[in-house]
């Protein structure tokens, strides 16, 4: 199935300038107790440290940490962070490893705590909410929630994913319109945060009204991950569920999948008709996002790749078992090449699950085969792009001067049950777009990056030219994800708009985030180079 490219941690043995103690023989253990991998100090001479390194989805990215802990329990993760600490070292946490900037793998970082080897995902009935480590894949929670209680959560499209990054920037996917963001059903997280004192300790904070650590939680709804603190422990109950019964307290899983697609070959393609097509999907998003409306079964995407390419494509997804699902797909279909030649197909019903966490990998797809460097840049919209706007997308992408194949840029649709949600209720101040855009590239060849860099980065910055060359939240346009980090804002150069990256991020929400870390990461441990600010 087509799917927008995406779209972000270490304790042990081992130097003595670090002060890291050296891990010892495991403690004895009763008979029959599971002993779970680590503390494993990994440093360069490792034969391991490459495999490690590589871990990352973005392989432009570059960092040669001193120390990468494989971590199994809290307990390792609390003695990792206070070494770390205690020897004045930068400490960041590593889940799926697919941060597509440089806030993990960066020049300054020192200690990597990964968590690779936490990645269980099971029902805990003294909180009766499911539990999932850091380290399972999105592939990994849907299975395990499904197959055990026909439940899922709503989060991202691309299955390799890891939860501990995925999870704290509030995710989304093909189900949110319907239910949300994954982070709109987090109960409780378990973190390593160091106070005042510089000392590592786990706490647990919950969205109970009496938590006196309800901030805590409250900042790991949207803000990210990397500020204050190192989550080892989710727990997901829907807000409404109200059972005890496990197969009760999220959404329930998709029994199938149903897709539209419309693919458009660009040799038929005119500028008039590629604005036509993009105002008739975006048009269609615009009026069928509330929450709660019909529409909202709906998940769709606007793939406009490179004329390079030879075509381009629009799809749609629903589950037909939905009442009047299959009637929204075709008003869709419909709707979208009003005006056109092309025409639409229909696929499946095909298996939901099967479907979702078997997805190709996202460069060898674009036929990308050696180390994939990526870059991507990712806007929130209120309002489908403009006319004017769409112009500037079709100039990029039949640019004589970079007719390269995997190019593209990607509109998904966002709303539904994403924006019933109040912008304060969580971390995540985005409750009114209906539509998130990417511009997007993937090369192999490094000599290659200023070319590749080049495009993407005066692409984005002439669609936003009205408002400095970045989504400024106005009545058109909502501001970044924060999942999507993009270092290029740091420089006037790209972000003209006389906003922070922090304002862009986190909107009106920014002040309560810097009074959460005045309180849970004092002496700022937990930081990178667009993460929340001390007051």
């Amino acid at each position: 199935m087509p799917r927008i490219s995406r779209r972000v941690l270490f304790t042990g043995a081992g130097s003595a300038a670090l002060g890291v103690a050296v891990a010892g023989p495991v403690a004895a253990q009763p008979a029959g107790r599971p002993v779970p991998p680590g503390p494993v100090d990994v440093t360069p001479g490792d034969p391991r440290y490459q495999d490690l390194l590589l871990r990352r989805f973005n392989k432009r990215l570059v960092s040669q940490p001193e120390h990468i802990h494989i971590v199994g329990t809290t307990d390792h993760v609390v003695r990792v962070v206070d070494d770390a600490v205690a020897a004045g070292k930068r400490v960041v946490a590593r889940s799926g490893g697919h941060s597509l900037d440089g806030v993990v793998d960066a020049p300054d970082t020192q200690v990597v705590v990964d968590f690779t080897e936490m990645r269980a995902v099971r029902f805990d009935p003294d909180r009766d909410a499911f539990m999932v480590e850091p380290g399972a894949t999105l592939a990994e929670v849907y299975r395990t929630l499904d197959y055990g209680w026909g439940v899922t959560l709503p989060g991202g499209v691309y299955p390799t994913v890891g939860a501990g990054g995925h999870i704290p920037g509030n995710g989304f996917g093909a189900q949110s319109r319907l239910y949300g963001g994954i982070a709109d059903h987090l109960y409780a997280i378990e973190i390593v945060v160091v106070g005042a004192d510089g000392r590592a300790r786990a706490v647990v904070a919950t969205r109970e009204r009496t938590d006196p650590n309800r901030g805590l939680w409250w900042a790991h709804t949207g803000a990210g991950g990397g500020n204050f603190g190192l989550v080892t422990r989710f727990w997901f109950r829907s807000p409404d569920a109200t059972s005890s019964d496990p197969t009760a307290l999220l959404p329930k899983a998709p029994k199938s999948m149903l897709l539209g697609r419309v693919v458009v070959d660009w040799s038929t393609l005119t500028e008039a008709d590629f604005v036509r097509l993009a105002a008739n999907w975006g048009t269609w998003v615009e009026q069928n996002s509330a929450p709660g409306a019909p529409g909202a079964a709906l998940y769709g995407a606007f793939n406009a790749t490179s004329r390079a390419k030879g075509s381009m494509f629009v799809i749609g997804q629903v589950d037909p078992t939905i009442p009047g699902a299959e009637s929204v797909l075709d008003g869709y279909l419909a709707a979208v090449t009003a005006g056109l030649t092309a025409r639409p197909v229909k696929i499946g019903p095909m298996p939901w699950l099967t479907n979702s966490t078997n997805a190709p990998d996202a460069a060898a797809s674009q036929g990308v085969l050696g180390q994939a460097r990526w870059k991507t840049k990712v806007a929130y919209l209120r309002k489908r792009f403009t006319d004017d706007q769409a112009r500037t997308i079709h100039a990029y992408l039949t640019r004589a001067d970079y007719q390269y194949a995997p190019a593209n840029l990607a509109v998904t649709t966002s709303g539904g049950r994403i924006n019933a949600v109040a912008p304060d209720a969580t971390a995540t101040p985005h409750r009114s777009s209906t539509m998130v855009a990417s511009v997007n590239t993937v090369w192999d060849v490094p000599a290659d990056d200023p070319k590749h860099l080049g495009w993407t980065r005066t692409f984005y910055r002439d669609l936003f030219a009205a408002t400095g060359g970045v989504p400024v939240p106005d009545d058109r346009t909502d501001g970044l994800h924060v999942n999507w980090p993009d270092l290029d804002l740091l420089d006037p150069t790209w972000n003209g708009s006389g906003l922070s990256v922090q304002q862009l991020l986190h909107k009106e929400n920014y002040p309560r985030l810097q009074s959460v870390k005045s309180i849970w990461d004092p002496r700022d441990v937990f930081r990178n180079a667009v993460s929340v600010r001390l007051p």
